[in-house]
């Protein structure tokens, strides 16, 4: 069964796909660079601070080079993903969705999206520990963090797995069902 090239839906899905791909991995440079950068010149960046009124900052220079490096991790999942998915779109377009192939992708997105949410739980720690300990003319900086383990992203996980299932499944059936005829 071949799908049409021109299917708007999936060329729309392609651009749009690849324009997050884009987007993410200049994030991904810009965090990459940005953590090392920090403890570089982490005196610059502690007296502008503290110009702002803030302070017991220094403590805190690690730790966000540790958010920084942990961020840049978790955009590269977030790439990593949209790329595995990206070639799942690409190969419906081609018309052959339930290759085993795409079976071990969506298994793979799965496997992506745990560990995602596994270490948005340090991420959110560290953020919660700068919040803490930083502190301005008034105490503790405010700071609202939702990170950690989410709902919908466990769900997300359990639906891949499931989908990874039924894509195997669907493969071995055509398999079958090509050497019967």
């Amino acid at each position: 069964m071949s799908v049409s090239k021109r299917d708007p839906l999936l060329t729309g899905a392609k651009l749009l796909l690849m324009f997050f791909i884009g987007i993410l991995g200049f994030a991904v440079v810009a965090t990459a660079v940005g953590a090392p950068l920090v403890l570089i010149v982490q005196d610059r960046v502690v007296a502008e601070l503290a110009a702002e009124g803030l302070t017991n900052t220094v403590d805190a220079i690690p730790v966000a080079a540790f958010v920084l490096i942990s961020v840049s991790a978790l955009l590269s999942l977030a790439v990593w993903f949209l790329v595995t998915l990206l070639r799942i779109v690409r190969s419906v377009g081609e018309g052959d969705p339930f290759a085993p192939i795409n079976a071990r992708r969506l298994a793979r997105m799965g496997w992506i999206a745990l560990g995602g949410q596994c270490l948005a739980v340090p991420i959110g720690a560290a953020v919660i520990y700068l919040a803490n300990n930083i502190s301005d003319e008034r105490g503790a900086v405010d700071a609202n963090v939702d990170m950690g383990f989410s709902g919908s992203g466990i769900l997300l996980v359990l639906i891949l797995f499931i989908l990874a299932r039924v894509f195997r499944h669907g493969a071995a059936m055509r398999d079958d069902l090509e050497g019967t005829v």
